[in-house]
């Protein structure tokens, strides 16, 4: 536990220590966000708020891993090596997530619009990166292809290729469902903290060295980003940070050997992409009719008259709830 909090302070200081720095790097830079034609009027207030904040917590999660695996020996010759490749495993998807996400963004500013990559460029990149990540693991042990159903407490043994299948489809679609829901103000890190608690303290139950500090340090950086994306944000994350979160929340659950948990503690990400599912299907079937007044569903309970701040905690609130159903679905 007290590597947990060492990881979670450290990266916390780090996170909230140069945020004034890295906003005005990207101020200076010109890193505007670029709001959506077509989303609510009143976001168009946010217009060249400095994007890309994810830098933020990805520099505090970097800085709280390296010190904290120095510190508890992690490097050291005679560490597990599975402990070690979670270090480097889940950290790696997260990253290459959000080098995925600082290329879109990039080309977001660069174009002044909001689009970047195309969704074809996006997919194929995410696939590839969850294949390698995904083979790492069962490089260094991992109980992998096996699928554990919590609750019921039944294991799947599945062919190594539907493995890469359904593994693919899992971290490619949480990613995804993460950066959908960054659309408001502190939405994407507040229901993600939650998240990341959990995963530290079932890393922490299971001895998951890696993974556990990863999320210890993911929840602090997390808690300092928030200080300065909190409604009203200064600073918003970008899909550098969102894809990263995606990348983080998919690989821990791997690490962990549970990806099905995630039906639980995902339940706002998995409802956001529903939402945007169903308004395109219904759209579509209707020829122009809505289902939700806007989507993904934040921006449908904006549309009802809900302020940002109940939204976000709300959903925070919600996802720390089905944290703890999950927690006892694990039967620790």
């Amino acid at each position: 536990m007290r590597t947990i909090l060492f990881a979670f302070a450290l990266s916390f200081v780090v996170t909230a220590a140069i945020g004034p720095s890295v906003i005005h790097w990207l101020r200076k830079m010109k890193f505007g966000q670029k709001i959506l034609e077509d989303g609510p009027t009143w976001h168009m207030k946010k217009q060249n708020i400095p994007t890309m904040g994810g830098f933020m917590f990805i520099i505090g999660i970097a800085a709280a891993m390296l010190v904290s695996g120095v510190l508890t020996g992690a490097f050291r010759e005679g560490s597990t090596a599975g402990s070690t490749a979670h270090y480097f495993a889940v950290f790696g998807l997260a990253l290459l997530y959000g080098l995925v996400g600082f290329v879109d963004d990039h080309a977001k500013i660069k174009h002044k619009a909001n689009a970047g990559l195309t969704a074809l460029q996006k997919l194929v990149l995410q696939i590839v990166v969850a294949a390698v990540f995904i083979s790492t693991l069962r490089l260094f042990g991992n109980t992998l292809p096996e699928v554990w159903i919590p609750f019921v407490d039944i294991t799947l043994v599945l062919p190594w290729p539907v493995f890469v299948l359904f593994a693919c489809f899992v971290i490619v679609g949480c990613d995804n469902a993460v950066n959908l829901t960054d659309g408001i103000d502190g939405l994407a890190a507040s229901v993600t903290l939650p998240v990341a608690v959990f995963f530290a303290l079932a890393a922490q139950r299971q001895g998951n060295l890696g993974a556990m500090v990863f999320a210890g340090a993911l929840a602090g950086g997390l808690l300092g980003f928030l200080i300065y994306n909190f409604n009203p944000a200064k600073v918003f994350m970008g899909d550098t940070g969102s894809l990263f979160l995606g990348g983080a929340v998919a690989g821990l659950a791997f690490a962990c050997d549970m990806p099905v948990i995630l039906v639980l503690i995902g339940f706002i990400y998995i409802l956001e992409t529903v939402s945007v599912i169903l308004q395109v299907g219904y759209f579509k079937l209707t020829h122009g009719k809505r289902l939700f007044k806007m989507a993904p569903i934040h921006h449908h309970f904006e549309m009802c008259g809900w302020n940002e701040k109940q939204i976000v905690l709300t959903a925070t609130a919600l996802t720390t709830v089905f944290c703890v159903l999950a927690w006892y679905g694990l039967g620790y």
